[in-house]
């Protein structure tokens, strides 16, 4: 007897379904405008880790690495990606100068979270599944709230994690040291510079 149609579609992917990567890229609330409390004094440090998210990001997608914006929507929740960019470009001059070396592409992936984490209630666990990616490089702000939450949640689902100590800042450098410390001793968390990042092509198995 021939199969039902519902049976023979569980056996293809999904329509528009991510491709397969070992690893990803997580870009952690780069798409800010800095308007709130210390966000003068987070940007002051954040500024020098632009270009070397830049450089991380281009790498990424040379290599065929998917890159996922993970962003916080500050209460604003009819803003999507689109909407919170051409907020931002339009009434944020610190935010203008993120954005513009660090704009989301069209085929990159957005996650919009309610919290700290980047998991937390979001669909993010479901895309990496999707996607089979086992490791995870994490870069942007906070160090020491957002992308520590993030991080650690990753660790305790098993993702091998990278934070590259020169793609993330905080309001004070000894907060951000001392998160990096702390990732790196309880959650197995490489921080070496992003310099020293591998990238392969998709489908080979990435070094950590």
């Amino acid at each position: 007897m021939n199969e039902t149609p519902v049976k023979q579609m569980s056996k293809r992917a999904p329509q528009g379904a991510p491709p397969s990567s070992d690893t990803a890229l997580l870009l952690i609330d780069v798409i800010t405008d800095f308007q709130f409390e210390d966000g003068q004094k987070l940007w002051h440090n954040a500024h020098p880790i632009v270009q070397p998210i830049a450089v991380l990001k281009a790498r990424a997608r040379t290599a065929g690495i998917p890159v996922i914006n993970v962003n916080d929507n500050f209460g604003n929740w009819q803003e999507d990606l689109k909407r919170q960019v051409e907020r931002i470009m339009a009434d944020s001059k610190e935010g203008r100068e993120f954005i513009c070396k660090i704009k989301p592409d069209p085929d990159d992936y957005y996650i919009l979270k309610p919290q700290r984490s980047g998991f937390y209630e979001t669909p993010l666990a479901v895309l990496l599944g999707s996607m089979e990616v086992k490791n995870l490089i994490i870069a942007g702000i906070t160090t020491d709230i957002c992308v520590l939450f993030t991080a650690h949640d990753a660790y305790m689902r098993g993702f091998k994690v990278r934070v590259p100590a020169d793609c993330t800042a905080a309001v004070e450098n000894e907060h951000k040291d001392e998160a990096l410390k702390l990732m790196s001793r309880v959650a197995d968390v490489d921080t070496s510079p992003s310099a020293e990042i591998r990238m392969k092509s998709r489908g080979e198995k990435q070094k950590n």
